[in-house]
């Protein structure tokens, strides 16, 4: 059986997506599928955030395929691992629980490395090199996950 994971932050268009494509990148498709969605709805059915994709691409991966959707109750009963970018959709996310199990799937994807700083920051209203350092914090995180996975 597959493990599955799902990547979530706001709107799906900037961390998330570019943390499914890392984690894609590390782990054999045949044992872990990766997804992602936003805790919002603002951009359902859009591709990411053209910044995020221009970053995948300058590190040779491919998310273009993507399109956004939103969490759903379901998505606690259809992943293993879910993990938040941040402190805010982490609270958000666990809000949409319905019990202690799917509340144990939730964790904060920084916690799985050591660093400074515990939550990716939300790159969409800085500079190109906001996309860059998000890229590289989420790759290391993801690095951690498909070692364990």
């Amino acid at each position: 059986m597959k493990t599955k994971v799902l990547m979530v932050c706001l709107g799906n268009i900037c961390r998330s997506p570019l943390a499914q494509g890392i984690l894609q990148s590390k782990v054999d498709a045949d044992k872990v599928t990766v997804d992602s969605c936003g805790t919002a709805g603002y951009h359902v059915g859009k591709r990411p955030d053209p910044r995020s994709i221009e970053v995948a691409k300058k590190h040779g991966l491919d998310i273009t395929e993507q399109r956004c959707r939103q969490l759903s109750v379901n998505d606690f009963d259809d992943y293993d691992l879910i993990f938040a970018m941040d402190k805010s959709n982490y609270a958000d996310i666990l809000a949409k629980t319905r019990n202690t199990e799917h509340a144990a799937k939730v964790k904060l994807l920084l916690n799985e490395i050591s660093i400074e700083t515990d939550e990716v920051p939300d790159p969409y209203y800085g500079g190109e090199g906001g996309f860059e350092y998000v890229f590289q914090l989420i790759d290391k995180a993801c690095e951690a996950i498909s070692k364990k996975l």
